[in-house]
């Protein structure tokens, strides 16, 4: 029984110390502001812009960056719907 206490315990203080991060990347919008809050651990990214001059003109003035968003599909084919002529 004691065979088996070691290595489940250090499999649990690995899991437990991994730290995991949520998707930071909004794939709907083309452009990410990426806010520094100057201490690790407290930067963060708002995916909600159109354009790169719409971003910029949001982090004037603060510590903040942006950038492509790399989730982004640019070259997604539209989503109109074709119709077929009959006749």
């Amino acid at each position: 029984m004691r065979l088996w206490l070691y290595p489940i315990m250090a499999i649990a203080i690995l899991l437990a110390a991994t730290s995991s991060h949520a998707q930071t990347y909004d794939p709907s919008y083309p452009v990410c502001m990426h806010v520094y809050a100057g201490r690790a651990g407290l930067n963060w990214y708002d995916c909600s812009f159109t354009s790169m001059p719409q971003c910029r003109a949001t982090a004037s003035g603060r510590a903040a960056t942006c950038d492509l968003n790399p989730y982004y599909q640019f070259n997604a084919p539209s989503q109109r719907s074709r119709h077929k002529r009959s006749g």
